[in-house]
């Protein structure tokens, strides 16, 4: 394991009550990062288990979006896997931050004090979808020093390496003036601003041609309702770090065994970035879906769940909660 000093404490660990999961409850620490951010953890298994996965969820998402995953992985592989997942600053549990700590780069920070706080050690997953997988391309681009723990297993789920306000629906804030307008708007009228962010997503989500009318609708659905339950400030605090955004650079040095996963119907990350991450990190897999769409995470679970389990090494069945089942 690789060393670096940093302030992240663990604050009082309580054990969970009430998850959606059809699994033995998590702990539920809670991580203070190094500028005093409290940030809402799920674990899952012991530490002593055989590998560890970590999971980072997309902008104005919760660890929840990976419940399916969670309960597949913990009823799967039972005692011989640990399963962390955790709310970004400024997102579900979490405590909220000053808007100029919404950054990529922060986040990444934040996953470092994550895997610090919590001592993993050993094989490690990381497993994002969309920004929750440019977190992880982040944390990658960190010195080997300041990456705790370097990870085996990579899975990146309809996300980028940059060219945000190129493709997609980033074409609709492709300039710094957008979102900087954007973001000084959100301390004199936070609906018009709530608005302005969330009336292209939503029209954007509901006009993609590869997905049939109830897909379309339920996806619509989920977007409206994560955009409606984070915090404004959140929403539109990302944006300027997300229109800057670029870690191509980092994509050659990448060391872990990694599966990205797209969807050809994505208007937010469009296939073309799955295709530059491919050609760029060695030996990566690409796991395309002609019809899917963003959420992923919700669209085609089962495909996420073997990607994962491509980059583990445990065998199937270890541990005594494995024997309740295995479905996807």
């Amino acid at each position: 394991m690789k060393t670096s000093v940093v302030s992240a404490e663990l604050a009082q660990t309580v054990p969970a009550r009430g998850d959606p999961l059809d699994c033995p409850d998590p702990i539920r620490p809670r991580v203070i990062t190094r500028d005093g951010v409290q940030l809402a953890v799920r674990d899952h298994g012991p530490r002593s288990a055989g590998h560890t996965v970590v999971f980072l969820h997309g902008f104005c998402l919760t660890h929840a979006s990976w419940a399916r995953h969670i309960q597949y992985l913990v009823r799967r592989y039972g005692d011989g896997i640990r399963v962390i997942a955790y709310d970004h600053r400024g997102h579900g549990d979490s405590a909220g931050a000053p808007m100029n700590t919404y950054r990529i780069d922060q986040l990444a920070t934040d996953l470092a004090d994550v895997l610090l706080a919590l001592n993993v050690t050993g094989p490690v997953t990381l497993v994002g979808h969309s920004m929750g997988g440019m977190t992880a391309l982040a944390y990658l681009g960190r010195p080997l020093v300041d990456q705790p723990v370097e990870p085996d297993g990579l899975v990146l789920v309809a996300t980028a390496a940059g060219k945000l306000a190129q493709r997609g629906l980033g074409r609709l804030l492709a300039t710094a003036h957008a979102t900087t307008a954007l973001f000084r708007l959100v301390d004199h009228a936070p609906h018009q601003a709530f608005k302005a962010l969330a009336g292209p997503v939503l029209a954007a989500l509901n006009r993609q041609g590869d997905v049939g009318n109830a897909q379309r609708a339920t996806l619509v659905a989920l977007a409206a309702a994560a955009l409606a339950t984070t915090p404004v400030s959140t929403a539109v605090g990302f944006l300027p770090a997300l229109y800057r955004y670029d870690q191509y650079q980092t994509l050659g040095s990448i060391r872990a065994h990694t599966v990205i996963v797209s969807g050809g119907a994505d208007v937010l990350t469009p296939p073309a970035h799955s295709l530059d991450l491919a050609a760029a990190i060695p030996g990566a897999t690409h796991v395309h879906i002609p019809h899917a769409g963003h959420m992923l995470t919700h669209e085609a679970s089962p495909i996420i769940n073997e990607a994962i389990g491509r980059t583990l090494t445990i065998p199937y069945g270890m541990g005594r909660f494995a024997a309740a089942g295995n479905g996807s």
